[in-house]
Order: C-alpha cells, then sequence, then structure tokens
C-alpha cells in the first residue's frame, strides 16, 4: 500500500508535492474548526440553563452571572451572561443585551465557513495544472522523443496527468464532505444560542412578573 502511495506521487510529479500541502491545510483548517465548534464554543444549553434559571428563580443573580463566567468560551453563556447583566434595567435592555452578544458570538461561530471551498478549489486547479503538464510531456513523447522510448514517455505523461487529476479531485471531495459536517455543527451551535437567548429572555421576564405581584401584594397589604 504504502509502495503504491509512493509511486502515484512519483508518477505524478512536482505538482502533486503542492497540492499534499493544500491537503495538510485543510485537515489544519478542519481540526481547528472541529476543536472551536465542539469543546470550545459549546456546551449542553438545557443543563446549563437550568442551573441558570434556579440561581435567578432564587434571587441569586451573582452566582447566575459566576456560572456563566464558568464557561468564558461558550456562545451561549456569553448571551446568558449578558442578559442577565442587564435584568436590572428592564426588559428591553435584556432585549438589546442579548441582540449585541448574539452579533458578537456569531463571527466567531461561523469563522473560517466558507475556507474548505476556497481549498477545495485551489486543489482542483492546481491538479488541473498538473494535468495539463502531464499532458505536455505527452504530447512531446509523440513527436519528439526516439521511436523506442515513445511507449514510456507517454505512459509517463498520461500517468502523470491523470493522477493529477485524480489527487486534486480526491482533496476537493474531502474538503466539500468537512464542509457539509462543518457546516451542520455550526448551525447547531447556532441553534443553541438562539434557543439560550429565547429561554434566558422568557427567565428573566418571568422573574420580574413575579418580582411585581410580590410588590404590588405587599403595597395592598
Amino acid at each position: 500500500m504504502t509502495g503504491s502511495m509512493v509511486k502515484f506521487f512519483q508518477d505524478g510529479g512536482n505538482v502533486m508535492i503542492v497540492n499534499l500541502f493544500v491537503l495538510s491545510g485543510a485537515f489544519v483548517v478542519v481540526s481547528w474548526r472541529l476543536y472551536v465548534l465542539l469543546f470550545k464554543l459549546r456546551i449542553d444549553e438545557k443543563k446549563f440553563l437550568g442551573a441558570v434559571e434556579t440561581f435567578v428563580n432564587a434571587g441569586n443573580f451573582d452566582r447566575a452571572l459566576k456560572l456563566c463566567g464558568e464557561h468564558p468560551g461558550a456562545s451561549a453563556a456569553i448571551v446568558v451572561k449578558s442578559a442577565i447583566a442587564a435584568a436590572a434595567s428592564g426588559g428591553q435592555a435584556v432585549a438589546a443585551a442579548i441582540d449585541e452578544a448574539i452579533l458578537e458570538v456569531k463571527p466567531t461561530v461561523q469563522q473560517a465557513a466558507g475556507i474548505l471551498w476556497g481549498i477545495a478549489n485551489l486543489a482542483t486547479l492546481i491538479g488541473l495544472v498538473g494535468t495539463v503538464f502531464g499532458l505536455v510531456e505527452a504530447f512531446e513523447a509523440i513527436g519528439v522523443a526516439a521511436p523506442d522510448q515513445k511507449s514510456i514517455l507517454l505512459t509517463q505523461g498520461i500517468a502523470h496527468a491523470m493522477n493529477n487529476t485524480a489527487f486534486g479531485l480526491s482533496i476537493a471531495v474531502t474538503c466539500v464532505f468537512f464542509h457539509m459536517i462543518l457546516s451542520n455543527i455550526t448551525k447547531s451551535v447556532m441553534h443553541g444560542v438562539e434557543f439560550s437567548a429565547v429561554r434566558i429572555e422568557n427567565i428573566l421576564s418571568k422573574r420580574r412578573v413575579e418580582v411585581e405581584k410580590r410588590e404590588s401584594g405587599k403595597a395592598r397589604a
């Protein structure tokens, strides 16, 4: 297997090495985005919001803020923290704080969303360049080489062309595949952010209504 891969790259020529660096770059991007999306930006929103709701209902806003601070990079925690911090200023302030926080975290969640498409196109074009070089070699073999060398050089030129085409398209397919995976994860993270925004707004609104009812009851008494 290893020998076949080595021969594959040798037959493809130097342009294959360029695309190998492109493939390495694609894997770096995929690894980085998977780490960020799965481990840095994402939390269990339902469990997190359940704990936040408990603290808010108890009137312990400081503890709720501290809980948010325990997840400094999580997008949902940033939105929830902004809402809690603005709770004392009323419902409109909470809504404005949530909108601002979503605008803050959205670029981070969607960062480098289209870069794999660019890498896929680049790999395809580099593969096509290698294909052209291989075809040039093949035509030169037909027109210039000695009769006893034509078949060998023609085979080498065709192998050069086809290997570059295959490698470039393989990289492009790989990039498109991982782009679909990352897009789905990105949508899931943004859904969690939006769910958290609506949920914390409802929690704070419910808390305000309960406080107003208690204060109204005290005033009547």
